[in-house]
């Protein structure tokens, strides 16, 4: 495509680091999509005729046949996707094709194209964590009552749900799906016509292919338009957040699933055995979705490595942002899948969970808050008569709901009976009722709300 300056082929080593056909070819519905919104542009301002604006929209769509059926002859020789299909073209339409690519560069050609599939990756994240939100919902609504520990430092802190905590989950994979929306407003504008890297001489409209591509509007700086990637890396970003999101849940699930927790049963489906060992029952998509966040996170890093020292504007460096994109959006994608399944296929052990929400002395702030309402005491004096008796409690043998009374009021001779309504975890999950609390009507209302915002 450059014939008229170099005289010789490029070294064999030249052309193995050079050619990106094998990754790019992924950016073939973009770049023709592109080149469509360049040809009808440039046959109405009139730099092209319409005779060579059909042709070339027959034979872009002629390639487009080919990609589908798996005929169109990808080859190494024009090294990436953009050439690949300019050379089709010509072999299709003959020299009218060598007309597409005035007022465009390989620049701006694949900065659109880029912009374009990293949109539709945010579009299909977005779309995919609302599956996993309403997967989530389900289950949550289904178990709105059920009792189970709630931690800090995995230490059995405080009864609540588990509806409650799979809504923990629902809240925080809709702020992933917030960033993606927010990183696509902020790429949603055309880098295309800013050719090389100044812009061109010729009566382009740039508003016209930003319309037609479904950008809000053209970039505003031709030099930023054809280096910015920044783009990239904020979805890379959301994507990152979102899978370390994934793999706290995959954690979780990992841990609920072993005789020593017991909260939840995985089906064949979502598991796998051992070679060795016939009693096992491993959690293997959780573990791999666990680990997926390292593909996505180096993909964010690995591109930020590269960018970093770039000055303006185009570089070849940059033909190493792609495979980065492609993996870390895969990654996600996969994992999303997978814990959507996950989330539908979990079966939870309600008398396991119920039994191990009142264990650790869980409701020692139910006691607290009693004295506080029932005698009076400031909290701190009432926190600490309540860690005297869990001490006690220990050293009996039993739950603070089996404490004698005659213990606690050794502690404070106010205490009465009517302090064991609060020391069952079935009550202290009821009473937390605060706005976003653990209690079931609460939970419910938060279940409401969030299917209201995804309908």
């Amino acid at each position: 495509m450059w014939g008229g300056r170099f005289s010789a082929k490029p070294a064999e080593l030249m052309q193995a680091i050079n050619v990106s056909i094998g990754f790019d070819k992924r950016l073939a519905a973009q770049d023709l999509a592109g080149s469509r919104a360049h040809a009808a542009m440039l046959a109405k301002v009139g730099v092209i005729s319409g005779p060579d604006e059909a042709a070339i929209q027959d034979g872009l769509s002629l390639i487009e046949a080919e990609i589908a059926n798996g005929t169109f002859p990808f080859r190494e020789e024009f090294e990436d996707i953009h050439l690949n299909i300019e050379a089709r073209l010509k072999e299709l339409i003959g020299a009218v094709a060598g007309r597409l690519h005035t007022a465009r560069s390989r620049n701006d050609q694949v900065a659109v194209d880029f912009r374009l599939w990293v949109r539709e990756a945010c579009d299909r994240s977005i779309a995919q964590l609302e599956k996993l939100q309403r997967a989530l919902l389900a289950k949550a609504e289904a178990n709105a009552d059920t009792l189970m520990p709630g931690f800090t430092h995995l230490q059995p802190a405080q009864p609540v749900t588990f509806g409650h905590h799979l809504m923990a989950y629902v809240e925080m994979f809709g702020r992933d799906a917030s960033r993606f929306a927010d990183a696509r407003t902020r790429m949603n504008q055309s880098p295309l016509g800013a050719a090389a890297l100044a812009g061109s001489p010729f009566p382009i409209d740039r508003h016209m292919t930003a319309k037609t591509l479904g950008f809000d509007a053209p970039t505003a700086n031709s030099l930023d338009s054809v280096s910015a990637r920044d783009f990239a890396l904020e979805a890379l970003s959301a994507a990152t957040i979102a899978s370390m999101h994934l793999s706290r849940l995959a954690e979780e699930i990992v841990l609920w699933v072993t005789p020593q927790f017991g909260f939840i049963t995985l089906s064949d489906a979502f598991t796998t055995g051992s070679s060795i060992m016939p009693q096992k029952k491993n959690p293997d998509a959780a573990e791999l979705v666990r680990a997926k966040i390292g593909r996505v996170m180096g993909a964010y890093t690995g591109l930020m490595m590269v960018m970093k020292g770039l000055p303006l504007t185009y570089s070849k460096d940059m033909q190493e942002d792609k495979e980065q994109v492609f993996a870390g959006f895969d990654a996600l994608e996969l994992s999303l899948a997978a814990m959507a399944g996950m989330v539908e296929d979990l079966t939870p052990n309600a008398e396991r969970m119920a039994a191990a929400a009142g264990s650790g002395f869980s409701t020692a702030t139910d006691l607290a808050d009693w004295l506080v309402r029932e005698t009076g005491l400031p909290f701190r004096e009432a926190h600490h008569i309540t860690g005297s008796a869990v001490k006690r409690a220990e050293e009996l043998g039993v739950g603070l709901a089996d404490l004698p009374l005659a213990e606690l009021q050794k502690l404070d001779p106010k205490i009465t009976k009517s302090v064991y309504d609060v020391l069952t975890p079935q009550a202290s999950a009821a009473s937390r009722k605060s706005y976003g609390g653990t209690a079931p009507d609460q939970v419910r209302a938060q279940i409401r709300r969030w299917k209201e915002k995804l309908t």
